[in-house]
Order: structure tokens, then C-alpha cells, then sequence
């Protein structure tokens, strides 16, 4: 690893800071919504434009590569010689809605920089992760002519969407995406307090349609003899935990694969309950019959309503019973859970509320298997020594409650390890005013090219 080779590259980042701004504020520019259909064609320009900077800065091979939905970015750069690591560098590039719109302080496509902040949907979930490693490999290129290590590039523009065009994919392309070691920047980054998630649960997606009368009806006329669809959906909903916050539906929880003690008292112990409780706004008391706030925040399976609605919802009164009605849910699962086997549960449950003038259907949108990362080894020390030369501390490691579906797939299909790097510290990835810290992204992306030349190191 040479010194000199890190600080040219530190430097060059320092001498065209403006310059990567403008560049992260382009890409953001993009609105890559990849769970709206309407976005779809400025999901692919935001891809066209990854490859087109992979491209300029010297990447070979880069492309837009189509799938069922939105397409992949793939780019490589392989002239680092055999004996050097081969790293597969993930990252996602589409981004989350940005309703309710009214609650951003600035157009969320248009990136603005206020108090040392930049905000903008995407700017920390994911594109800091996308811009951050460009970056980084443009100040290696632009200043050595070379990658101290063999690298990889894989950009997805559904995560945000569950990933569900990605295991065929996966599936077809696995030499090209065969590599010694996967590095997930799906990730943050903290300055102060930083984590790395070594689990996360998987994911279900499905929709609720609950349908009566052919047409929304009088409620003067036929309420008391024709079934309100909104009655069941909400029959349904109320069905899906008992008292103490447990899931309902039979088996949910019987191959389960429990924590050991140790990890558990390494959960509650590293759990920041405050900061929790902060960011939720309320208490934490929903279930505490079944486990500790860390523990059902990340190795236990969860079922949730996203949304319900149906009948009007404007401003007085309509008097009518509604013709449907709909329900959105979630499900976060864990080890031991099969995402095939509880969707089938989760059908069989909710049809069971249809009656003889009522029909319940339901559809399954995603499956996301949960995932789990290195938890010691020459790559993980990679990154943690990384942390420790750029924030002054080793990271904390951590489970989270949250899905990456990619990453159970690579699980599953590769005997890869997989570690995690980010560049992002901000703040309301899913909400209004997203916003990543400009301080905290330049100095991610200095411990970035620290870190390609500490993997470089590794012998394979």
C-alpha cells in the first residue's frame, strides 16, 4: 500500500471539491423513483448517466444492462493483475417517492445546500453511496492511472422497490459477478458513532383488495344489508397481532432461529434507546411482552399496515358504503423464516375473512430473503481500521431491522463474503428534507480510497 499513491488521491479530492458537488447535484437531479411506473424512463436516464461518468472516469465495460424492470449499471475495471483481490462494489441508484411534498423545504430534485447540509431525495439513501465510489475511483485513476485492486460495479435501480427483477438476473450473470469479496455501500456512515450492520431481516411486500357492491351505494339506502368492504378490511388488519403485539397468523414464528445469549446481550447492549425514542416522537412500548426493544427492532419478525384506504376521503361528508377497499403490508422476516412459506400463511389468513358478499384478495409482491455479513476477517478489518484512521473509532457491530433483498440473494447464490462501507450521514432517507452532511461525505470519501487500498493488501 503506498502512502504517497493515498495522499495524491486525498489531495486531488481536496482540489476539485466544488467540482464533486456539482457533480453529486447532477446526479440528484434525477428523479429515479423505481417503485412509480411513471418514473421509468427517468430511472434508465439516471442509469445512462452512471455509465457515462463510469466511462469518463476510465471504467471499461460499462453498461446499461435491461432486466424484467429497471435495468443494472455494471462496469469493471480488471487491470490490477491476478494476485490482487477482485472487489464487487453494490450500490442503488433509485431513490423513494418524495410525498407528501409539501413538507420539503426545497424542491427534493433540485439539491440545495444549507448550513453545511444537502438536501435532496436520494442525497444520502443511496446515491452517496453511488457518487461516494465514484469518486473515490476517479481520484485513484485521475492521479495514479491505476486501482491498487481488480473492482467490479453493480448499481441497482430497484432496492427501493424490494429488488424484484434482481435474482433472475443475478442468476444469469453470476461469473460476471463472481468476485472475493463484496463490499455493500447500501450504508451509512457516522463520524461520531459509527455501526455496521452485520444482519438484516428479509422483506415480504403484498396488497389487500377487498371488494363488496358493484358500485359505491347509498348508505341511507343499504346500510344495515349490504357488507361494508371497509368493516372487513378493518376486521383483517385488526386480526394480524394479539394484545401484546404478536403476529397472529398460525406458524408465523415456528422456525424461527433464535439469537444465542451472546449476541443478544450484545443487542441490548449497544441499543440507543433515547436516540429511538427521539427520532419515533413516542414511547417504545408496543410489544415489550415479547422481547426487548433491541431485540424486536432486529431479530424479530414484524407485520405492518403501510397504508389502508377506500370510500371517500374528502373535505365534509359522502354518505355511502364503499365498493372496496385496500390494505399495503409489509413483513420483515428473520433467519429460519422461508418468504415462500409465510406468504402462503399470510394468504391463507387473510382470504379467510371473505364472505358470502365480501371477496378478499391478496397478492404478493415481493420476497427478500434476510441477510447476514462478515463478522471478523481480513475484509472486515479493512473497514474497521478504515473507521478507526478517519473517525477516530471502530465501528459498533450491529444487526439491523431493515431489508436489503440483494444482499440475501448474494447470500444464497455465491460463496462470497460480504462487508459494508457508506458515505452518507444525514438523516429522513424515507421522509421529507433528506439530507446527507457535506463534512461527513468528504471525509467518507477520503477513508473510500483508504479502504480499496487496505482491500488491495489482502492476500487472496
Amino acid at each position: 500500500m503506498s502512502n504517497e499513491q493515498i495522499q495524491k488521491a486525498i489531495d486531488f479530492v481536496q482540489q476539485h471539491h466544488d467540482t464533486i458537488i456539482d457533480g453529486y447535484k447532477q446526479l440528484l437531479k434525477f428523479p429515479s423513483i423505481g417503485a412509480d411506473p411513471a418514473y421509468a424512463d427517468d430511472v434508465k436516464q439516471c442509469a445512462e448517466w452512471i455509465v457515462s461518468e463510469l466511462t469518463r472516469i476510465g471504467f471499461d465495460n460499462a453498461q446499461v444492462i435491461p432486466t424484467a424492470g429497471h435495468p443494472v449499471v455494471y462496469a469493471d475495471w480488471l487491470h490490477a493483475g491476478d494476485d490482487k483481490p477482485t472487489v464487487l462494489v453494490y450500490a442503488h441508484y433509485d431513490v423513494q417517492p418524495v410525498d407528501p411534498l409539501h413538507l420539503w423545504d426545497s424542491e427534493p430534485f433540485e439539491a440545495d445546500i444549507r448550513e453545511g447540509r444537502m438536501y435532496a431525495r436520494g442525497t444520502n439513501d443511496d446515491k452517496a453511496g453511488v457518487w461516494g465510489n465514484l469518486m473515490a475511483f476517479e481520484a485513484m485513476l485521475a492521479t495514479t492511472g491505476e486501482l491498487p485492486l481488480n473492482v467490479k460495479v453493480m448499481f441497482e435501480g430497484e432496492e427501493e422497490s424490494g429488488s424484484p427483477s434482481m435474482q433472475p438476473f443475478i442468476e444469469s450473470h453470476l461469473d460476471m459477478l463472481q468476485a472475493d469479496v463484496m463490499l455493500n455501500s447500501d450504508s451509512g456512515f457516522d463520524r461520531e458513532d459509527p455501526r455496521l450492520s452485520y444482519g438484516g431481516r428479509g422483506i415480504i411486500s403484498a396488497d389487500v383488495y377487498v371488494k363488496g357492491p358493484k358500485a359505491d351505494l347509498h348508505s341511507g339506502g343499504f346500510g344495515g344489508i349490504v357488507q361494508n368492504p371497509l368493516h372487513v378490511a378493518a376486521q383483517i388488519i385488526a386480526s394480524f397481532h394479539d394484545s401484546e403485539g404478536r403476529v397472529a397468523i398460525d406458524g408465523y414464528y415456528d422456525d424461527i432461529i433464535a439469537v444465542d445469549d451472546a449476541e443478544r446481550e450484545i443487542l441490548n447492549t449497544h441499543w440507543q434507546p433515547d436516540r429511538a425514542k427521539d427520532i419515533a416522537g413516542v414511547e417504545l412500548s408496543w410489544g415489550r411482552g415479547i422481547a426487548s426493544d433491541a431485540e424486536r427492532a432486529t431479530v424479530y419478525p414484524t407485520l405492518d399496515v403501510n397504508g389502508m384506504w377506500g370510500g371517500y376521503q374528502g373535505p365534509g361528508t359522502k354518505t355511502i358504503i364503499p365498493a372496496e377497499a385496500h390494505i399495503k403490508i409489509t413483513m420483515r422476516l428473520v433467519p429460519g423464516q422461508n418468504p415462500s412459506s409465510i406468504s402462503e400463511r399470510f394468504l391463507d389468513h387473510v382470504q379467510k375473512f371473505a364472505t358470502e358478499t365480501v371477496s378478499v384478495e391478496a397478492k404478493v409482491n415481493q420476497e427478500g430473503w434476510p441477510f447476514l455479513m462478515v463478522t471478523d476477517g481480513p475484509y472486515l478489518e479493512a473497514v474497521q481500521s478504515t473507521l478507526e484512521e478517519v473517525t477516530g473509532h471502530r465501528a459498533t457491530m450491529t444487526r439491523t431491522g431493515g431489508s436489503i433483498p440483494i444482499l440475501g440473494m448474494f447470500n444464497r447464490l455465491f460463496d462470497m463474503p460480504i462487508t459494508s462501507y457508506g458515505y452518507g450521514e444525514g438523516d429522513n432517507a424515507h421522509a421529507p428534507n433528506e439530507f446527507v452532511e457535506l463534512d461527513a461525505f468528504f471525509l467518507a470519501l477520503e477513508g473510500g480510497i483508504r479502504l480499496y487500498h487496505k482491500l488491495a493488501a489482502i492476500e487472496k
